[in-house]
């Protein structure tokens, strides 16, 4: 008498099928999230920005600054996250103001300040 122990091939296309299909639904989820914690990272500089600015224009009579800023240029101290750009704009006035838009390398999505809210599309 043989006794042969193993699994079968209908067994084994059963368990890879359903493997399968856990990826189809897991992997365009992890794409939205990677997504996002771009968007967060654009957020985040752009608020970081906004207290910059202040700070800025409290130490030279009300005046903004503009320009880009990336993590190897940085712009009047401000430095942005990894492989986001940031660019900043002054609005002549008065009053004087400024508006930003925040762009990631890896992310079609852009975000911007322009009336103290941060809106990213």
């Amino acid at each position: 008498m043989s006794n042969k122990k193993g699994f079968t091939l209908i067994e084994l296309l059963i368990v890879v099928v359903i493997i399968g299909i856990l990826a189809a639904i897991a992997i365009p989820k992890f794409a939205n999230t990677k997504d996002k914690a771009y968007v967060a990272a654009m957020k985040s500089d752009m608020r970081n920005l906004a207290t910059y600015e202040e700070q800025y224009a409290a130490d030279n009579n009300g005046a903004y600054f503009g320009g880009t800023a990336t993590t190897a240029a940085p712009l009047q101290g401000f430095t942005p996250s990894q492989n986001v750009t940031v660019i900043a704009v002054n609005i002549v006035g008065p009053p004087l103001a400024w508006t930003a838009t925040a762009t990631h390398s890896q992310s079609a999505k852009v975000c911007s300040n322009t009336t103290g809210v941060i809106v990213c599309v």
